[in-house]
């Protein structure tokens, strides 16, 4: 049930919050982790760095929020996954572009897929 609510909030939490700068009509894209060897520092270390490689070589997305779950007793939240990533894209179009960019493809393929055991995305736009 915990999982279920978060599926169901997350996408409306992430949109309120209008303090990261995103305008009207952009696209979040909420990618969430779960390694194969949870808790492993290293393995979590090279996920956010990729998140940052990402960032530096894919000019289209705007901008990236990278880091690690904040434990929580809660039962509306969902903290079982390792590390989450919330890109910002000015369009859908921009957005087809990053998923398609040969950064991505790599990254995706020699670091994401060999140290994730799960991966879950969320696509939305902001009003």
């Amino acid at each position: 049930m915990k999982s279920l609510f978060a599926v169901l909030l997350l996408p409306f939490l992430i949109s309120s919050c209008q303090s990261v700068g995103g305008a009207a009509g952009s696209v979040e894209h909420v990618v969430l982790t779960w390694q194969k060897r949870p808790g492993n520092k290293e393995d979590r270390a090279k996920l956010i760095q990729t998140g940052k490689e990402l960032k530096a070589g894919i000019p289209e997305m705007q901008s990236l929020a990278v880091g690690t779950v904040l434990p929580s007793v809660r039962p509306i939240v969902d903290d079982s996954f390792d590390v989450a990533f919330v890109m910002r894209f000015k369009s859908q179009e921009d957005l087809a572009t990053y998923e398609k960019h040969p950064v991505h493809v790599k990254k995706v393929t020699e670091v994401l897929k060999p140290l994730t055991s799960k991966v879950l995305v969320y696509d939305f736009v902001t009003e």
